[in-house]
């Protein structure tokens, strides 16, 4: 699986979101510190976004530690948070006080349901929330959902033409179909002519980087 070419060497940084959801994501902040009963930062500060994610992070961290488990009506605000935060590192500052208040498994199904029947926006946000979720040893539980996370990936990079969707699926997408079932081969070979043959420089530049292991 070559184009030809010499593959690139190095990776291109993933290109802002297509969408503003900065007043959303704003909102939803706001909500998450009143909710869970913490101070807001002064608005004037240029950093209020950091700051609001770093004392909420603390703060549902702190209760899952002292008071497991945390308050049910804090979870789906504080997924929709996550998914929201534009930068890819960032969001770990919201998924792992999720993880660690209610469960990797759980986080990792929600963002899995999302990227499978979520708006585009959002699930483009569960596809880039989800790399937080794997960064710990796994057993065979993690294993069968990171599986089920690659087949809901891979089909819905097909079949959803969202240019921010595909952004930020492929990163996380393996493209050797030997780790896929013999039913989704083909899926992975349009997933690649998908990327080759994009206007989008950082598909075409990704795909390249990504099988040149398989080739």
């Amino acid at each position: 699986m070559t184009s030809g070419d010499d593959p690139p060497r190095s990776f291109q940084p993933l290109p802002g979101r297509t969408v503003d959801r900065s007043a959303a994501y704003e909102a939803l902040l706001q909500s998450l510190l009143d909710l869970i009963g913490v101070e807001p930062p002064p608005a004037a500060r240029t950093a209020w976004h950091h700051q609001a994610r770093r004392e909420i992070g603390k703060a549902v961290t702190r209760h899952a530690k002292e008071a497991a488990p945390a308050p049910e009506e804090w979870f789906e605000p504080l997924l929709r948070a996550a998914i929201h935060e534009p930068n890819p590192s960032l969001n770990r500052q919201l998924v792992d006080p999720l993880v660690a208040a209610y469960g990797r498994d759980r986080v990792r199904l929600a963002l899995i349901a999302i990227l499978d029947t979520g708006s585009a926006p959002d699930a483009a946000g569960a596809a880039r929330a989800w790399y937080w979720t794997h960064r710990a040893p796994t057993g065979a539980g993690q294993k069968a959902l990171s599986e089920l996370y690659r087949h809901t990936a891979l089909r819905r990079f097909v079949t959803d033409d969202d240019l921010d969707l595909r952004r930020c699926i492929l990163p996380g997408l393996p493209l050797d179909p030997e780790i896929y079932p013999a039913a989704m081969h083909d899926l992975v070979t349009q997933a690649v002519r998908i990327a080759r043959t994009s206007p989008d420089d950082y598909l075409r530049h990704r795909v390249e980087i990504q099988v040149a292991p398989c080739s």
